[in-house]
């Protein structure tokens, strides 16, 4: 098979663990505090009109990302549950019945609803606080576009700061280690290397398709697209800022995916390299026992992945 042809895997680090999502599902593997492995499942939905607006340019980033903020907290809600529960037992494969229990249905969604709120409101913060920074120093650097590469460097410093000092805590730095596991393994995978503990360690925790690369990317896009709107007054620049919001979503998006596809470019290649910069901070070298935790989860999805196609297939044939 070729690179072309191969499907698309994305991944999250989790506490403790790494999930990986493919078209069909999505499963997270977590060491637990007794070194055993155990595995949380949730089948991707199909829905129609989701998967038509997935397909419309600068739309589709804002359905992704509503999408991953809701399943990716569900997975990282699971890993912590079991990184603080310390009980014996085997290697176990958890699927979520997500209909059959009106309880737990609530509750997970009430998770997916956190999760995305968390999301949009951390936006909010980060979109903001560097407009009334700004404002601060209009005396010192005025004018339009004076005011909004000012605002721009003030948001990539609060970037950096709140990254830098958030790695410093061990629980975050352990979840940078996993973050740069779960690259290496999409790195070995995509390279058509045998996923062994070795090739994967010898692979490069970076990537370009990390939501990384991403968020500095809104930075990079927020800035040319506010130079297309005013400042003054500053009531203006808030609300312009909070509407512009899906906006630059929606085009980051495309330019992290522009960006994929010609990371082999000579030269166009070179565009991805400030998200990739910036995951010298976001990823740190992951431990063997880390590898092989994001090995056992990815291994896990490509054996449920199969599975399906094969159903899927029978059904055709039938």
């Amino acid at each position: 098979m070729s690179e072309v042809q191969k499907p698309v895997y994305g991944g999250q680090a989790v506490v403790e663990g790494v999930m990986f999502g493919g078209k069909h599902h999505t499963v997270t593997a977590v060491r637990r505090k007794d070194s055993t492995i155990v595995y949380y499942h949730l089948p991707r939905e199909s829905k129609p009109v989701v998967n038509r607006l997935k397909k419309i340019p600068f739309l589709r980033g804002i359905v992704s990302l509503i999408q991953s903020s809701a399943s990716g907290s569900k997975h990282l809600n699971f890993s912590t549950e079991q990184y603080e529960e310390e009980e014996d037992g085997e290697k176990q494969v958890e699927t979520k019945k997500e209909t059959k229990d009106p309880s737990k249905l609530s509750l997970w969604l009430g998770v997916a609803v956190i999760g995305v709120i968390s999301f949009l409101f951390g936006k909010l913060l980060f979109t903001l606080i560097p407009v009334f920074l700004a404002k601060l120093t209009e005396p010192i650097f005025s004018g339009h576009t004076a005011q909004v590469l000012v605002e721009s460097l003030f948001k990539l410093i609060l970037l950096l700061v709140y990254i830098y000092v958030v790695s410093l805590t061990p629980l975050i730095k352990r979840v940078f280690q996993y973050h740069g596991a779960e690259h290496k393994v999409i790195n070995c995978f995509e390279s058509g290397k045998e996923l062994t503990v070795a090739n994967v360690q010898a692979s490069s925790r970076l990537h370009y398709r990390c939501g990384s690369s991403f968020i500095l990317f809104t930075v990079i896009v927020g800035m040319f697209v506010y130079l297309l709107v005013p400042t003054d007054p500053l009531w203006v620049r808030v609300v312009n800022r909070i509407l512009l919001i899906p906006v630059v979503l929606g085009i980051a998006f495309e330019v992290l995916q522009l960006t994929n596809k010609v990371r082999d470019t000579p030269i166009l290649r070179y565009l991805g390299y400030p998200g990739l910069w910036l995951q010298l901070l976001t990823t740190k070298a992951p431990t063997d026992d880390q590898v092989e935790v994001a090995l056992a989860s990815f291994q896990e999805l490509l054996r449920m992945e199969k599975e399906t196609e094969k159903g899927l297939e029978s059904d055709v044939i039938v």
